[in-house]
């Protein structure tokens, strides 16, 4: 039987994380010493529903064999630094409320919250260091921070770092589609340069360098604000010919999936003869993209398909889940027939080797794990398949203490561009923007808080705002947009940094985590 955690809610205006921290009852609450920088459960406060998010945990796992649950999750730490802003050991949330409280520190930064003791150094309190486990992805990297017990770790903070290669590479696309144009129109002639470009040693496209940036740069963040003594990362080496055939053995690696076969002949035997879309046969038939090519789809032979010449011209540039909406089974079908995409493996695979050779120059010690030994490690302690619970379970280890109750997640929104005008649909400047971002003292992607005593707009808003030169001033919230409000009802949070946070509700069960787990120490 699980039980899930509740806590009782205190005041919550300690902390300018409004409505987002609830502390556990007086006698559960964990003693420490007075810094709360020493070893001790990561214990205090419970993140719940607020305007900032929604918060994200792990219930507690069902009891081993004693007939009692046991909690399988922490409440993610706050991180402390000194008054030269050095990091010092993270304490609980119910420790960083009293230090506040008292006057004896002050809010360093907003999200993820850190305060700044303002009477102690390093070299006056204990610290003991965390770790960081990385699980590398595609989309969505995940990082975890953990303390160490020799090979028994205890989950203090998880975040999920979303990335946005696929929009960087659409900007890339539409950038090459505008010059293309403008060359080929009756304009001033603009020699190509496409040859006049060199690339060093290991240079990888701007959608795969953004995810080591991000990466590397979540760490040194983490480094600033935590004592980070080593760091745990995921190599991991997809074989993509087993993604698409699981029965493929031997010599047939050496064959391609048109071995024996013309690409039109393959095709017509694939499909049967007949158009995927409406079922036509005895007609001429075209190939067509499953995946538009202007939306990034491939000419590998899995993205291939025939359609009827009606079809393919209704179809057009149109998705294949928008065009077969109202027709599920035969979606499903042509998705079944279509062998995976390799878009992010491929993106994986070329990032690993740049991931740890970038993590290895900040100077910590990196320590290489493989996929397999992570997914070993997370069938030991039962626990469900996450970015921020991989990278936690990231190395060799004897188990898993308990795991962060919430998520925080950090997702790349970039910090604006520098061009002053915006384009038309061939590519021309359109209409002119303001030379100056700030508008009242703020800029588009502040973190605010806006208090609205009257009107439609009435209550209070947490979010990042985007600003107008009319002082009527938009926020986007984690539950909605929220339209022209003036811009003296605003208080700032943080400022923009490039990242939009928010906290995810995922309830799953964790049947196997309750103490120690003992595994094999091998590599």
């Amino acid at each position: 039987m699980t039980t899930l955690y509740t806590g009782v809610k205190t005041n919550s205006g300690v902390l300018p994380q409004l409505r987002t921290l609830e502390s556990v009852s007086a006698d559960t609450a964990p003693r420490s010493h007075e810094t709360g920088h020493g070893r001790r459960k990561a214990a205090g406060v419970r993140h719940g529903r607020g305007e900032t998010g929604v918060s994200r945990r792990h219930p507690e796992p069902a009891s081993a064999g004693t007939g009692e649950g046991r909690e399988a999750h922490t409440h993610p730490v706050v991180f402390v630094v000194d008054r030269h802003h050095r990091p010092l050991q993270p304490c609980s949330p119910a420790r960083a409320r009293k230090l506040l409280a008292s006057g004896r520190a002050v809010v360093h930064r907003h999200t993820p919250f850190v305060i700044r003791l303002k009477d102690r150094g390093v070299a006056d309190s204990q610290v003991d260091g965390v770790e960081l486990g990385i699980d590398p992805g595609s989309k969505v990297t995940g990082i975890a921070v953990f303390r160490a017990d020799n090979t028994l770790r205890t989950g203090l903070f998880a975040i999920e770092v979303r990335h946005r290669g696929g929009q960087i590479r659409d900007k890339l696309t539409a950038r090459a589609v505008f010059r293309r144009g403008r060359r080929s129109r009756n304009l001033r002639y603009r020699a190509p340069r496409f040859l006049n470009r060199r690339r060093s040693d290991g240079w990888l496209a701007p959608s795969l360098r953004h995810r080591i940036d991000n990466t590397v740069s979540w760490v040194q963040r983490l480094c600033r604000w935590a004592p980070v003594t080593g760091l745990h990362v995921e190599r991991v080496a997809f074989d993509t010919q087993l993604m698409q055939n699981p029965n493929i053995a031997g010599v047939e690696y050496q064959h391609g999936t048109l071995h024996g076969y013309e690409v039109r002949e393959y095709l017509l035997a694939k499909w049967g003869r007949e158009c995927a879309y409406c079922g036509a046969s005895g007609e001429p038939l075209n190939i067509d993209h499953i995946v538009p090519r202007s939306r990034g789809g491939s000419d590998r032979v899995s993205n291939l398909t025939l359609a009827c010449v009606p079809c393919n011209l209704a179809k057009g540039a149109t998705p294949v889940e928008v065009f077969l909406a109202d027709r599920h089974d035969v979606l499903a079908r042509i998705r079944l027939q279509a062998k995976l995409p390799l878009r992010d493996a491929g993106a994986v695979s070329a990032t690993r080797r740049a991931v740890w050779q970038a993590l290895a120059a900040t100077g910590l010690p990196v320590e290489v794990c493989t996929g397999g030994r992570t997914k070993w490690n997370r069938h030991q302690t039962g626990a469900p398949k996450t970015h921020s619970l991989d990278a936690l379970h990231v190395g060799v280890l004897a188990g898993v203490q308990s795991c962060p109750g919430e998520v925080l997640v950090a997702a790349a929104t970039g910090r604006g561009s520098y061009a002053r005008t915006r384009c038309d649909r061939y590519g021309f400047p359109r209409l002119r923007l303001p030379r100056s971002k700030s508008v009242y003292g703020f800029q588009t992607g502040d973190l605010v808080h806006a208090v609205v005593s009257a009107g439609k707009n009435k209550g209070r808003h947490i979010g990042r705002v985007a600003v107008r030169t009319t002082g009527e001033f938009n926020i986007r919230t984690s539950h909605a947009l929220v339209q022209g409000i003036h811009h003296r009802h605003f208080r700032l949070l943080q400022r923009a940094d490039g990242w939009a946070y928010a906290r995810e509700e995922e309830r799953r069960f964790f049947p196997a985590l309750n103490g120690r787990v003992s595994t094999p120490q091998r590599r």
